[in-house]
Order: C-alpha cells, then sequence, then structure tokens
C-alpha cells in the first residue's frame, strides 16, 4: 500500500508540474496614494497575455460577477479583477471622497498597469471596461499608449448629459405605452436630467424594470449564494458595497456630467472593440455605435448582443467565445 500511495503521489505531483507550474492564483493589496487597491490575478498560463477587468459605476463592485461568469477568459489570458478606489474591498470608509475622481482613477489604473508590467515582464495590456470602465479604459488608452496592446469597451460610455436625456425619455415614453401611470407620476416628479446621483438611480430603477438594464434579470437570491460559496463576495461586505458605490456615485456626479468622450477623444494609436447590447438603455447603445463610425483607430471592431446593458452576465458563453476572436481580429493576441 505504501509503494501504491507513493507512486500516486509522484503521479499526482506530476501532474501538478505539467498542468500547474505556471498557473497563477493570487490576490493582493497594491498600495497607492493614498489607498489600497485590491486585486485577483488568475489565469491557466502564466505565459499568457494579460487582460485588466475595469468595472463599471463608478463605485460598482462587478469583481464577483465577473469571477463567476466570465472566469473561462483564464484559459486564454492572464486575467486581472481589481476594485477600483473607493470600491469593494478597496473601499475605505475614512477616506475623504474627494479623492474620488476621474483624474486619480487614471492614476491609479496606470500604477496597477505599471506593477503588472513589471510583474509579469510584459510591454503591453489588454483593458476590457464595462460602462463607467469602459470611459476610465479609453481615457487610459489615450494617454498611455504604449501601455496598451488593445482596448475593449463593453456597454460604452460615450456623454454622461446625453446618457441621462436617452434614460429620461426611454423611461417616459415606456410608462406611457405600458399604460404605467403610477411610474409616469414618479418619472415626471424626479424631472429631467442633469441628474443628482440619487435622482440618476431612481431612474436606473425604471431603466430596469423595463428591460434597458437587464434584458433577463438573473435570481439575486441564487447569484447571492454563488458568490458566497465561491469566496468572491461575502455576506458581511455587502452593506460596505453599497455605501461605496452611493459614495462615488455622489462624489463623481457633477464631474461625470461635464464628461463627453466624443469631444474628448476623436483617435486612438491603439485597436479598439466596441461589444454593445441591442436594448442597453443604460447608457444607449445606439450613442456608443455612432461614435464608433467617427473614431480612428488602427483597427476596429463592434459586436452587438441580444442583451441590455450587462452584456458579460446575460450573454457570458457568447461574451467569453467572442473576446479572445475580436482580439485576434484586430490584431492584438495570436489564437
Amino acid at each position: 500500500m505504501r509503494v501504491i500511495a507513493a507512486l500516486l503521489a509522484g503521479l499526482l505531483a506530476g501532474c501538478a508540474a505539467l498542468s500547474g507550474e505556471r498557473a497563477v492564483d493570487r490576490d493582493e493589496y497594491l498600495p497607492v496614494a493614498d489607498a489600497r487597491l485590491y486585486m485577483v490575478t488568475r489565469g491557466e498560463d502564466a505565459a499568457a497575455p494579460l487582460l485588466v477587468w475595469l468595472h463599471g459605476g463608478p463605485g460598482g463592485a462587478e469583481r464577483p460577477l465577473f469571477r463567476l461568469y466570465n472566469a473561462p477568459l483564464e484559459r486564454h489570458f492572464l486575467v486581472v479583477y481589481f476594485d477600483q478606489r473607493g470600491t469593494g474591498r478597496s473601499y475605505d470608509p475614512d477616506a475623504n471622497p474627494a479623492r474620488l475622481t476621474i483624474a486619480r482613477h487614471l492614476e491609479d489604473l496606470d500604477a496597477v498597469v505599471r506593477h503588472l508590467l513589471d510583474e509579469f515582464d510584459r510591454r503591453r495590456v489588454i483593458l476590457v471596461g464595462h460602462s463607467w470602465g469602459s470611459a476610465l479604459g479609453l481615457l487610459y488608452a489615450e494617454a498611455h499608449p504604449a501601455n496598451v496592446a488593445a482596448f475593449v469597451g463593453v456597454g460604452q460610455f460615450t456623454s454622461e448629459l446625453d446618457r441621462q436625456r436617452a434614460q429620461y425619455r426611454f423611461v417616459q415614453t415606456e410608462a406611457q405605452e405600458r399604460g404605467d401611470e403610477g411610474a409616469l407620476r414618479e418619472i415626471e416628479s424626479i424631472g429631467p436630467p442633469p441628474f443628482t446621483a440619487e435622482r440618476e438611480l431612481a431612474i436606473q430603477g425604471f431603466v430596469n424594470r423595463y428591460g434597458g438594464y437587464w434584458r433577463d434579470p438573473p435570481n439575486r437570491f441564487a447569484l447571492l449564494l454563488r458568490g458566497f460559496f465561491r469566496g468572491y463576495v461575502m455576506p458581511w461586505e455587502l452593506p460596505r458595497m453599497i455605501r461605496a458605490n452611493n459614495v462615488s456615485l455622489e462624489a463623481m456626479n457633477d464631474e461625470l456630467l461635464a464628461l463627453d468622450l466624443r469631444e474628448r477623444v476623436s483617435a486612438l494609436e491603439v485597436p479598439v472593440v466596441f461589444m454593445l447590447g441591442r436594448y442597453d438603455r443604460q447608457v444607449d447603445a445606439r450613442l456608443a455605435a455612432a461614435w464608433f463610425e467617427q473614431l480612428s483607430a488602427p483597427a476596429k471592431r463592434l459586436m452587438w448582443f441580444d442583451t441590455a446593458h450587462n452584456i458579460p452576465f446575460e450573454a457570458p458563453e457568447r461574451f467569453n467565445a467572442a473576446l479572445p476572436q475580436l482580439l485576434a481580429a484586430v490584431g492584438a493576441v495570436s489564437l
């Protein structure tokens, strides 16, 4: 029995050396100015291209969702999930909300990217931004093209004020067509843009009700259980995550209202991919599609999904299969 056990142990060790020696599975806190950024890096091959997820919000801790729905990307990439300043496990309740600015987020992202390039001996990363993260990633790609192999905008942000205007028209029209008189009165009492953070969240509730945020919403209870079971998020973290989201939205509201990427960015020096939901009325995908036609880049691809705003979570199989293909099509990776 001892001989058999020894043989089995040797075989298992050999298999681990063959299949796991180059795998990466770690979490860390990266110190930056006045903050510590929580990061998880996972991948089956330590030599794979680096892919950095940029979550939405600002303040939306989507790391658990990315890990639940999009972990298959770890077969092709070294995937980096990090909680931005003031978000998720990077949230510090004692931090000054005035530090939550676009410029500070860009400096934080630069620190993350440079850390990863040094740590894994790479020249460039792939940035995949969802919603607000798509604004952050695009601005970073414009400012630091030498560090970016490609930029992917998922539910691409364009203009905060025009986004809000489109939201308001959408929920008004839907309420009228559905004869939803109570909702219509509430929408009209909220009033048209520009919104405060509180009014934006109220309108977003109606966008979600009418299928413009989630086209096919998941069972939230089951989703939470999956996240708890896998350790991606703990029950006691939820109140802090909600608080962090509200703090970020309030702190950055005025600055975001002045942000229009269509005026600020006309060209990028890196390949660009947009992945848009046909029913997305949170950012209104039609705004991004029109801008895509005008945006100059070395290579571009646009892919439509029959979803609303949360493409990676509503159509994960198609998204996970398409992303490597699109990145190969623009020359960012080799399959």
